[in-house]
């Protein structure tokens, strides 16, 4: 008897893509680092899109903003995670609680759906940190972001677009904070921090690999830095001979691994 194989075909994983478009969202809503928390706490995910700003707005899930910052804030925010229902649905149960983790998430995430946001941070700073004195101003930025862009935009909207960039860098840790010129850092890397966004991007369409993208090499981990740090890591495994390198992934995907290591965790949508 001839046994026929089945017909259907099993599509891979996918988590989506990384944005690839230039646009302006940055010039509204910078890193949010509190407002992401606080969305994350609230988004309920059988809560309809379409009623996600009145239930904000009544429920004060950013405190006393007004009717319109809280549409700005939810448009925002719903782009950065909603987009991407597998992570949303592992952030709204998840909620972090350490805050270098979630400085570390924002990053991504806003790397993630800004391209403008992800040059800068993962290329730009990285070859500012090549010079003998690693810092930036507004007026070095305004010049890369019109190379960078182009020279459309009226002058006054590229120099608040450099504004943005740098105070958002700042809130990431990369580099300090106030008027004037700012020095070039790496922020801190919580191990969760890395364990989610290395299983988040093994399913994600993005430009690069595991080992060399703008997400790690924005935050300091790239060539042996990184390979350090993924050797100490508990729910993936890494080894490297010459030019090959292997990882092994203790869970099949990032919401496996939340549910075993995410309290309060239980599935859901996405």
């Amino acid at each position: 008897m001839v046994k026929h194989q089945s017909s259907v075909k099993i599509e891979p994983l996918s988590y989506g893509a990384e944005v690839i478009h230039s646009h302006t969202r940055l010039l509204r809503i910078s890193l949010a680092l509190e407002e992401s928390r606080a969305y994350w706490e609230h988004r309920c995910l059988e809560i309809p899109k379409e009623q996600l700003v009145t239930q904000a707005f009544e429920e004060r899930w950013f405190g006393n903003k007004s009717m319109a910052r809280v549409q700005r804030l939810i448009s925002e925010l719903s782009h950065r995670y909603d987009d991407y229902p597998v992570a949303l649905a592992v952030l709204t149960r998840w909620r972090p609680t350490n805050p270098v983790t979630r400085q570390n998430i924002c990053h991504w995430h806003l790397q993630l759906t800004d391209p403008t946001y992800r040059r800068f941070t993962g290329e730009y700073l990285e070859q500012r940190r090549l010079q003998k004195n690693p810092t930036i101003d507004r007026d070095i930025v305004t010049r890369w972001v019109v190379s960078s862009i182009g020279s459309d935009w009226a002058l006054a909207t590229s120099q608040r677009l450099a504004t943005g960039l740098m105070t958002t860098a700042a809130s990431a840790g990369l580099c300090t904070s106030g008027s004037g010129s700012r020095t070039l850092s790496y922020p801190q890397v919580s191990d969760e921090a890395l364990t989610y966004w290395l299983y988040f991007l093994r399913h994600l369409t993005f430009e690069g690999n595991l080992l060399e993208n703008p997400y790690l090499t924005s935050v300091g981990l790239s060539e042996g830095f990184l390979e350090q740090r993924l050797r100490k890591l508990q729910d993936i495994s890494f080894n490297r001979m010459a030019e090959l390198h292997d990882f092994g992934w203790i869970y099949s995907d990032v919401k496996t691994w939340a549910l075993k290591n995410v309290d309060g965790f239980s599935g859901g949508n996405g």
